[in-house]
């Protein structure tokens, strides 16, 4: 069985996000979203919102692709989530050229620690590449529209968490 690993942090989950794992679903029989703990970055949803997020926007995508796709919150290193798992692969989003410089450090330390799991970057859509959590919970703070970035249901949860009125 092919197993990756796509981890991040999903805080909230992004349409940028999706399309990343719908690709990546199509290339493992058993793609794991590894749900970063991550206490420092302060997250506004709680792991057990995110996981729920996840697992809501996965469920069509994995009768789409006919890949598992499964939620697991980990706060370890991302190596050790991998060889937790299983992962043969773990996946990464690219948007920008900025993007890149971090995640070959980070694939240089995690070859290093263990040389049989590979790691694929994806480039999410030309559509979805400027998306990111970060901007996307801005935006959403200072009353912009973010319902191009996300789906019904995360924008309609992020309304919510940030007290606004309105969804969709």
């Amino acid at each position: 069985m092919r197993i990756g690993l796509y981890p991040g942090t999903f805080d909230p989950i992004t349409l940028g996000h999706v399309d990343i794992i719908r690709r990546a679903s199509m290339l493992v029989d058993r793609l794991v979203i590894g749900v970063a703990i991550n206490r420092d970055k302060g997250p506004l949803f709680s792991l057990e919102e995110r996981v729920e997020m996840i697992e809501h926007e996965c469920a069509a995508l994995s009768k789409e692709t006919g890949a598992e796709i499964i939620a697991h919150p980990f706060e370890n290193l991302l190596i050790n989530c991998a060889q937790d798992v299983g992962a043969q692969v773990i996946i990464r989003g690219l948007r920008a050229v900025a993007d890149f410089e971090y995640e070959y450090q980070m694939v240089g330390m995690n070859r290093a620690m263990d040389s049989s799991v590979e790691t694929v970057f994806l480039m999410a859509e030309a559509r979805h590449q400027a998306i990111a959590s970060k901007l996307v919970k801005e935006i959403a703070r200072l009353n912009g529209d973010v319902s191009k970035f996300v789906t019904a249901n995360v924008h309609s949860k992020l309304m919510v968490k940030l007290g606004k009125t309105g969804g969709l």
